[in-house]
């Protein structure tokens, strides 16, 4: 039987990939066959996740970039495409989570939060864009939130929310544009998770009872559970599926 999710041979751009979910989602990729290349800032963080994913027997190419930055940007999607020749799979991961009070908060953090989460997401996709069109194939994936389609009392995420938000409509246009293309356009839409940008607010007590009440399950996200949805938009198995927001939460939008 045809294994819809097999990438071997397929080549994978992730941002956002020294720590947390992006991690997450370059181990599943590689798990799957997929050489990737990982983006961040932080060059020591990324040749520790290098070591990680090539034990899993496929090539990992690290590449620094400040992805607030277009011109790094543009340069590092022509690295990549240099180094693989081609890229056939982002995962535009790269994310900031800077909360303040809607009626203060400061204009550093919300052009920090839309230059990061938004539009990275956009800059990344359209450098990529025009190999995949070329080519006739590709696949994109965003990180959007629960708070693309919810919003919450309980913390300030305006910025944070607006970001999450614009990445679900992101994802419709370009979707709509480049289906022509053989180009997939697709967004997950995690709840909260462990990892380094939420810990100050997931491990408290507060929020855990937060949690569950909001979450029918009752917890936040554990490794791994998102693995499925990224292999289910990197692969052939949703070569008929586009514009789409999946939200992997426990639950908590259905509420």
């Amino acid at each position: 039987m045809t294994n819809l999710f097999d990438l071997t041979g397929r080549k994978a751009l992730v941002t956002g990939a020294s720590s947390g979910l992006g991690v997450q989602m370059v181990k599943a990729l590689a798990g799957n066959g997929a050489d990737v290349a990982i983006v961040a800032r932080r060059e020591e963080k990324l040749a520790a996740v290098k070591k990680e994913v090539e034990a899993l027997g496929v090539e990992c190419y690290t590449h620094v970039c400040d992805v607030t930055d277009v011109e790094q940007i543009k340069q590092t999607v022509k690295d990549v495409e240099s180094h693989f020749g081609r890229i056939d799979v982002l995962c535009n991961n790269a994310g900031v989570g800077l909360f303040g009070k809607a009626e203060n908060q400061s204009d550093d953090i919300w052009r920090t939060m839309m230059d990061t989460n938004l539009n990275s997401h956009y800059y990344f996709s359209r450098e990529v864009a025009g190999g995949m069109i070329k080519r006739g194939y590709g696949k994109i994936i965003m990180t959007g939130s629960i708070h693309s389609e919810v919003g919450m009392a309980e913390l300030p995420l305006s910025a944070y929310a607006t970001t999450k938000g614009g990445i679900k409509m992101m994802v419709k246009q370009l979707a709509v544009e480049w289906a022509q293309y053989g180009i997939t356009v697709n967004a997950i839409g995690p709840a909260y998770f462990a990892s380094e940008m939420t810990k100050a607010v997931v491990g408290t007590e507060d929020f855990l009872k937060i949690v569950k009440t909001r979450c029918p399950m009752g917890r936040i996200g554990r490794e791994g559970e998102l693995d499925g949805a990224i292999l289910y938009f990197a692969s052939d198995a949703s070569t008929y599926t586009t514009g789409q927001l999946l939200c992997v939460d426990g639950g908590w939008t259905a509420i």
